[in-house]
């Protein structure tokens, strides 16, 4: 292959050797197939284009000073797909299933991952597809499951610096009762015409209010929300986010260096007695936020008085990467070492 400015990857797909293909078939899961092609086969009728009956995973593998490559949590996203598959009526995932195809994705690509220090890392993306053809609305019979992987930069281009955001009204991003607490793509689609509006404003992304009373703070757009203050780390409680594995891990982080977690309703008002807000997820990790625009009021909620990340958020930040790359010792087992 080329040599890659790893340093200067975006947040983008890069064409890689292999991926990792399983089909369910007849009620039970086949064997793992290898592919080096990037499309697929689709039934014309396939719910997955019709009905919306789609789920994926977002996850890491990275490389270490030792040279060796690490898996994140791995057992997590495989839980979180099988909420997904079971919100929308599709055959669950089993874990083993889930990590023999993630870990054979990781070992075909290996030229592939990231060096150590470079500030970018090899993305996962697990795919279930309702691959059976439907007429009526209904769940099908048949279903893929699919493991690429592509080397990544930074989600936000600022990467670890305080961004801009804007809080929409316009838009929801899902209701309390709908699909919201899963991943599914149509989460992101009822996403993507408030993030447009957001970057051609210059905003970094949108903040999702409650669907009901747009009262509450849901989403950071596609990360979860937090806010510092009086050493708390505080985090949003609704039905209609998405459970951040990340902001799990920073919950139980926060709770390690002596700080509270509260996980709860927080009000838009709540944004003025912040000393740090972040946007979390595993593409981003930890995007600081200086400020956030309420659209409709005209409201500025100035957060970082001096552009640069909160010390707290730094010190959760650097925590986390250093489990994750192997800098710093991994007391909760959350890393799984790829041969």
């Amino acid at each position: 292959m080329e040599t890659l400015d790893w340093k200067s990857l975006p947040f983008g797909y890069i064409k890689t050797d292999y991926n990792v293909r399983c089909y369910y078939r007849n009620n039970q899961w086949g064997e793992i197939e290898i592919s080096s092609s990037e499309y697929i086969n689709l039934h014309m009728a396939a719910t997955g284009l019709h009905y919306g009956q789609e789920a994926f995973e977002g996850m890491k593998a990275f490389m270490g000073k030792d040279g060796r490559i690490r898996l994140f949590r791995w057992d997590e996203n495989s839980m979180r797909m099988q909420k997904s598959a079971e919100g929308i009526m599709m055959a669950k995932v089993p874990d083993e299933l889930f990590h023999q195809c993630i870990v054979k994705a990781v070992q075909m690509n290996k030229r592939f991952v990231p060096p150590y220090g470079s500030g970018a890392s090899l993305y996962i993306r697990p795919l279930l597809i309702g691959s059976g053809a439907q007429v009526g609305v209904k769940a099908a019979s048949e279903y893929l499951f699919l493991v690429f992987i592509t080397p990544v930069g930074p989600y936000f281009k600022e990467g670890f610096k305080p961004v801009k955001m804007m809080i929409t009204r316009t838009f929801d991003r899902a209701a309390p009762l709908g699909t919201g607490h899963i991943k599914v793509g149509g989460n992101y689609a009822a996403s993507l015409r408030a993030l447009d509006v957001a970057h051609h404003k210059g905003y970094a992304s949108a903040l999702f209010l409650d669907a009901r009373e747009k009262k509450f703070i849901d989403e950071a757009g596609p990360a979860n929300f937090f806010g510092i203050k009086d050493n708390t780390y505080v985090t949003p409680e609704s039905n209609s986010i998405l459970p951040s594995i990340t902001n799990k891990s920073l919950q139980q982080i926060a709770l390690d260096v002596g700080m509270k977690v509260e996980i709860r309703p927080v009000p838009v008002e709540e944004l003025d007695t912040f000393e740090e807000v972040g946007a979390c997820g595993t593409a981003a990790v930890i995007t600081p936020v200086e400020s956030i625009v309420d659209e409709d009021t005209g409201k500025i909620y100035q957060i970082s008085k001096t552009g640069e990340p909160g010390e707290i958020s730094r010190r959760l930040y650097e925590k986390l990467t250093g489990i994750q790359t192997g800098d710093l010792p991994d007391p909760y087992g959350w890393i799984e070492f790829v041969s």
